[in-house]
This record gives structure tokens, sequence and C-alpha cells, in this order.
């Protein structure tokens, strides 16, 4: 036999081989994130973030009102390491958010096989983007954690100072603030047309059914609001080449309250936050996984 035919019928065994070992490796890692305990855990992560809208809101309505207070996600977690028992909250809160961004890698790397092409690959990016936002929360809690946790808005100027001083550094922050607000403004459509219901099972209850509808409505345009806010504060930051009117969340809140009747704007989104949080502990329970 020719040499040439056996070493080409052995690499053509190998390469099977291979491909085999790669497939019996995907299917447990989607059987693994299928698992009950693990799903049971990545809806917590919902939960988590929900508790965190709602110590937002309650942080930016109490702005509305003169009160001191930094209303981002970093505020947040610092609201929760000073309660009792409070680093056991904060890794099990990391727990939680981590085993939701697996959760969603996992998505975008094996659902929506039998979609057409144009919407698997959007709905991928979605599940790959949420997964990414998990990450960081989840990131966020386990410095606060180990004792190096700083407010969001400390961090924004840092990250947006190092872009600006970058090559290319002003377009990528201009793509990122106009992302952001690009985000923000899908966030206020799908809350204003209920879309978000399809990631739902809803419940049977008319009258419950109602609430979460209701919810996320509300939640998802003031969070949508919030989003276009930021977008729009980095996006002027760079303008301007001032990173420190780079604030992120807190900042975006605290220029609202000082706009034309922006005292009452801000208690309204305050209170949009509030409600977007109460939608996501509704979504830890309803949400399709």
């Amino acid at each position: 036999m020719d040499p040439r035919l056996l070493a080409g019928g052995q690499g053509r065994v190998k390469d099977q081989a291979i491909k085999k070992e790669l497939k019996d490796a995907a299917n447990t890692v989607e059987d693994a994130s299928n698992s009950r305990a693990f799903v049971v855990a990545a809806r917590a992560g919902f939960a988590v973030s929900g508790l965190l809208h709602v110590l937002v809101g309650i942080v930016a309505i109490r702005l509305a009102f003169g009160k001191a207070g930094e209303a981002d996600q970093g505020g947040a977690v610092a609201q929760l390491a000073a309660q009792p028992l409070g680093t056991l909250l904060l890794w099990t809160a990391f727990a939680a958010c981590v085993a939701l961004a697996l959760w969603q890698f996992s998505e975008a790397l094996f659902s929506y096989r039998g979609l057409p092409a144009r919407k698997k690959l959007g709905m991928k990016l979605s599940a790959a983007g949420q997964g990414a936002v998990f990450a960081v929360i989840a990131l966020t809690f386990a410095t606060f954690a180990v004792g190096q946790g700083k407010n969001s808005g400390e961090s924004t100027k840092d990250w947006t100072t190092t872009l600006l001083s970058a090559p290319l550094g002003s377009l990528l922050l201009y793509a990122i603030g106009a992302a952001v607000a690009i985000t923000g403004i899908v966030f206020a459509v799908r809350g204003c047309m209920a879309s978000f219901t399809k990631m739902l099972v809803l419940p049977s209850s008319p009258a419950a059914r109602s609430t979460v509808t209701v919810l996320g409505v509300i939640g998802y345009i003031a969070k949508g609001i919030v989003l276009v806010l930021t977008g729009v504060l980095v996006i002027i930051a760079t303008a301007h080449a001032r990173p420190q009117e780079s604030t992120g969340l807190d900042g975006g809140l605290k220029a609202l309250r000082e706009q034309p009747y922006g005292v009452y704007l801000l208690a309204l989104v305050g209170a949009g936050l509030v409600v977007y949080g109460l939608y996501l502990a509704a979504k830890s329970r309803y949400a399709r996984m």
C-alpha cells in the first residue's frame, strides 16, 4: 500500500477522533448548563441583579431629595458589604452571577440551532453580551469581598483616562458611548412594545401576568433612559477630552438632577429602577431557562 494513502487514512481517523472528543466535551458542558442545580443558581443571578437595581433606584430617589449617595453598581454593592455577614452575602451573590454568566455563555455557544442564520447570530450575540455583563457584576462583588472595591465613577474615570491616552482611544470611547446609548434605546423600545415577555414563561393567573408585564414595561423604559444618559456622558467626556466628566451611571443620574425639572425626573427614574429590580426578581422565577 502506498505510504501516502496510509498516512492520509490515519490522518482522517485522527481528525474524526478529535471531532468526536470535542463534540462529547461540548455535550457534557451543555448537559451541565441545563442541570437543575445550575439553572437554580443562574436564576438567583437575576434576583441579585434585581436587588442591585432596587438599591440604586433608592439612592437615586434620595439624590432627588438632596441626600448624598453613590447611585451606581459599586455604591449598591458597598451597601451590601456594610450589612451583617456582608462578606458572605457578597460571595453568595458572586456565585449566583458567575452561574448566570456561564449559563448565558452556554446559550451563546449551544442554543438557537434551529433559527435562521441572521436571527441566530443576533440571539447568540445578545446572550454573549448578557454573559459579559453578569461576569462584570460578579467581578464587582469579588473585588468588594476582598476589600479592593471602589465606586463605579472612579473606575469609569480610570479607564476613560487610559483609553484617551491610547492610539485611537477616542474613537473607541465614542463607539462605547454610542453602543451604551443605543442599548438604552433598545431597552426603552423593548419596554414600550413589551417584547421582553418572549423571554418569559408568564404565570397562568391574569393578575400575576399583568403585574409582571407592567413591571417590565416601566422597568425597561427607566433602564433605557439611564443607559442613554450614561452613553451620552461618555461621548461628551470624550469630545471635551475631560475623563473626569465620564462618571458612569452615578454621573448620569446626578447630571439629570441638574436639568429643568430634573429633581422630579430623577425621582421618577429612581422609582423606575426600583420597578426594574422587582421585574428582575420576577424574572428569576419566570425566565425561559
